[in-house]
């Protein structure tokens, strides 16, 4: 049974609003950890799906793209994007390099800390085994350099776009 299974089209809609709020607001609600959930997983599938369907050297993300590869590429020029070391990027060490990075696009990236899943490695879809949950700027930082640098390339023509699910 999926997400959308437990909950109706009423909590969906007013989920909507109640993620617009600030995280201090909510305990462990765990209906509202679903929602989180199950808003992270429609947006990797949106964008899998698109991976899937056009040339990444072509895809834009947000309008603010190039302000975030550059500055991504300045201060992390030798981070190996292709398959991430995820305890390297989750270890203090890795958290105190990527806060600065994100927090300077807090007012220019709309839901920038938001959480979102990336690959880890960009040869794969989403999957369980193949997925970090991480902050939208540092999925978008990650993503723009593997389209801007032919990671993602071979994701069309390994995988298919899939039906959304329901």
């Amino acid at each position: 049974m999926s997400i959308s299974d437990e909950l109706g089209a009423s909590e969906l809609i007013a989920g909507g609003s109640v993620l617009s709020r600030p995280a201090e607001e909510f305990e462990n609600d765990q209906t509202v950890e679903a929602m989180w959930a199950m808003k992270a997983f429609e947006h990797a599938e949106v964008y899998f799906n698109i991976l899937c369907s056009v040339d990444p050297k072509i895809l834009r993300l947000t309008p603010h793209d190039d302000s975030i590869y550059k500055t991504f590429r300045e201060q992390f020029p030798e981070l190996k994007i292709e398959n991430i070391d995820e305890d390297e990027m989750k270890s203090k060490e890795g958290k105190d390099k990527w806060r600065p990075f994100c927090e300077q696009f807090k007012d220019v990236v709309e839901d920038y800390s938001f959480g979102t899943l990336l690959r880890i490695d960009s040869t794969g879809d989403y999957s369980e085994k193949n997925s970090t949950l991480v902050p939208r700027i540092q999925f978008y930082a990650i993503e723009l350099a593997r389209n801007r640098e032919g990671y993602n390339d071979v994701v069309r023509s390994k995988y298919k776009p899939s039906k959304a699910s329901s």
